[in-house]
């Protein structure tokens, strides 16, 4: 019973401390919606997400053992946070309407699927094969990633630096991942011993996104108006 007990707890935390870059994202994806629109965005995309996590969780360590997922999963993710920066500055831009409902709905469900790779397969292993204790996890990430979201949507509408901040976390957590794939990580170490454990990899995906934002991004917005 406290084995059962202890597990749940972990899986509570893990949930807390693994959904917060999943809150950013829908905040990002649902921001230029107006309020009534966005909250069935973020219900509708989030109950969706749920589901692939569920599909997901059952196949996550075959998955995440094929190569190149991770790598792929990175530049998705990459493309995400840019292309969410992107919308947010022609969101300024009045006479460019707001965001699609359904695109803003499957920016949720893209970016949650592959931000949820490893926190599936971390929940799996403190479930240790117990599918009802890692359903529970699922179950108690729900209130939790919704709840987020609302609250960095509040946040981001007074302080919009945070779009910025939410798009380089985004960037920062492509870096991860493009370094945990096995033939990344063998492929940087050779040319800089142990690189891979470090925060190098995920800060140049930061910078990366600042510089390809200042070069394309901007130029595209001045080229449409």
């Amino acid at each position: 019973m406290i084995e059962v007990i202890t597990k749940v707890l972990s899986i509570i935390l893990l949930d807390i401390v693994l959904s917060g870059d999943n809150a950013v994202a829908i905040a990002l994806a649902t921001k230029r919606l107006d309020e009534q629109s966005r909250k069935k965005a973020i219900f509708i995309g989030t109950a969706g997400a749920i589901v692939l996590r569920v599909l997901l969780m059952i196949v996550a360590i075959q998955i995440l053992a094929i190569p190149y997922v991770k790598i792929i999963g990175s530049l998705l993710l990459f493309y995400i946070a840019y292309d969410l920066l992107v919308a947010n500055e022609d969101a300024k831009d009045t006479s460019k309407g707001t965001t699609s409902f359904m695109s803003a709905i499957g920016t949720i469900m893209l970016a949650d699927l592959i931000m949820s790779l490893d926190n599936i397969l971390s929940i799996a292993g403190v479930a240790s094969d117990n599918q009802w204790l890692a359903l529970l996890g699922l179950a108690i990430s729900i209130p939790l990633i919704i709840f987020g979201s609302q609250l960095v949507l509040g946040l981001m509408d007074r302080f919009p630096i945070l779009v910025w901040i939410g798009a380089l976390l985004i960037a920062y957590t492509a870096g991860k991942m493009f370094v945990e794939d096995h033939l990344t990580a063998d492929f940087i170490n050779h040319i800089v011993p142990n690189i891979s454990h470090t925060v190098v990899v995920p800060l140049v995906f930061c910078v990366v996104l600042f510089l390809l934002y200042q070069l394309l991004g901007r130029k595209k917005l001045v080229s449409t108006r």
